[in-house]
């Protein structure tokens, strides 16, 4: 835990850029019936009986003090997407940056290993010599900044039903370059210290 709040106190460096990832899982859902459209003194109505269409994963890359974020949507969480997605955060969000200071859970996908399972082994090394990766502890992903992105897209972005991967992916899309343009960060300020009085309970003792 005091590892990654350390790593949160850092100061913004754009040669080492702090990012946080997450993922999630979402229902893509179809509507059996359409939908009455909002009107004046009346909320929109929806039909409760819905129409399961598969699911879909959402890889959340969060930098949060840069005020970004890029979020990739997925057929599958397997180790390869897994991969695939840090390739694209190394090579092309921040091709220029000399080391990415990963931030991310311990699911059994979020190793090095994943790279290794999608490509060749020069490939997979290639990506891993430009990790610096900070596990949050186990059941302390609440440390991950990129968990309080994800529930901002879930509340402002989700609510709605998508019946396809498509519809989802450019709903959030549009969800993202707007907040990209307004260059909304996270105000972190659970430091070790607070955790060392707070969490004191959490801590070995003697």
């Amino acid at each position: 835990m005091e590892n990654v709040l350390e790593v949160y106190q850092r100061p913004f460096n754009a040669s080492r850029p702090l990012i946080c990832l997450d993922e999630a899982s979402r229902q893509l859902i179809a509507e059996t019936r359409p939908s009455i459209p909002l009107e004046p003194g009346k909320c929109k109505r929806t039909d409760a009986e819905y129409r399961r269409c598969g699911t879909a994963s959402i890889f959340m890359m969060n930098a949060p003090l840069d005020g970004k974020r890029y979020v990739r949507v997925r057929q599958s969480r397997k180790r390869t997407d897994f991969a695939h997605v840090v390739r694209e955060l190394c090579d092309e969000l921040y091709s220029d940056a000399e080391k990415i200071v990963l931030v991310m859970d311990n699911l059994n996908t979020h190793s090095e290993a994943s790279l290794y399972a999608a490509f060749e082994p020069a490939e997979a090394r290639r990506l891993a010599e430009k990790l610096e990766i900070h596990y949050t502890p186990k059941h302390g992903s609440w440390l991950n900044m990129a968990e309080i992105e994800l529930s901002i897209l879930s509340r402002q972005c989700m609510s709605d039903y998508f019946d396809s991967i498509t519809k989802l992916t450019t709903a959030i899309h549009e969800w993202e370059q707007a907040r990209n343009q307004q260059l909304i960060g996270i105000n972190w300020r659970f430091t070790t210290q607070d955790a060392r009085i707070k969490l004191r309970k959490l801590y070995p003792t003697i």
